[in-house]
């Protein structure tokens, strides 16, 4: 069986599988961007704490995610729980380095002005901080967003949900029966995906980036 008759023979699966991935991926970078906003709040006003942050990100990268899956197999027993968790911690790590960037290069004067007009530090927050700096914001998601599209590929490990089982059961098997057709399908799925989602991220960007700061 050739690679495109191996596809269409096992399209639905395909389709069902390239669904959980993509759902799985973008849950946890919903969930790592609010964390990672919030954190980069939290701390970027601080050289220390912002400092700290932004180290705690960089070493945090370091951590294979192979490993992360099966540390964490220890305490987690649902497959989609430990998947979300950690693509969650992954997907956080970049955007907090960004957003803390982000909210740190706001004009000085433009926060000075909002004062200035009577807006707390919430209103200055929602409505200036945040919105100049989410472009900055955007690139990390966009990056978190293709380098997790690769790490769910490894929750197949842990029994969790996504295209990684096609990869996983075509490694396993290498010499049998379609064992290289079932890693390939795996992988130009999650390109596939990573493609697609960049494009959704990138015309999302678009939507919600004032004509101001695009310009």
């Amino acid at each position: 069986m050739n690679f495109f008759e191996f596809v269409q023979d096992r399209w639905s699966l395909l389709w069902f599988q390239g669904y959980q991935h993509l759902s799985l991926v973008v849950q946890s970078l919903v969930i790592a961007t609010l964390i990672a906003v919030v954190v980069a709040v939290l701390t970027y006003r601080s050289p220390l704490w912002s400092g700290l942050a932004e180290a705690g990100a960089a070493v945090g990268l370091t951590i294979p995610s192979f490993a992360l899956f099966g540390l964490l197999i220890a305490f987690i027993t649902s497959g989609v729980v430990l998947s979300v968790v950690a693509l969650a911690f992954y997907g956080a790590l970049p955007i907090v380095r960004n957003a803390v960037v982000g909210l740190r290069g706001v004009d000085p004067g433009l926060v000075e002005s909002a004062r200035g007009m009577g807006m707390n530090r919430f209103a200055i927050l929602t409505r200036l901080q945040l919105p100049m700096a989410w472009p900055i914001i955007l690139t990390g998601v966009r990056v978190s967003a293709q380098m997790l599209m690769g790490i769910a590929a490894i929750a197949a490990y842990a029994s969790g949900p996504g295209l990684g089982s096609f990869i996983f059961s075509g490694l396993s098997r290498i010499g049998g029966a379609n064992a290289t057709n079932s890693a390939w399908a795996g992988i130009l799925g999650v390109v596939v995906l990573a493609i697609v989602l960049d494009l959704v991220l990138n015309a999302v960007g678009r939507l919600t980036t004032s004509r101001g700061i695009r310009a």
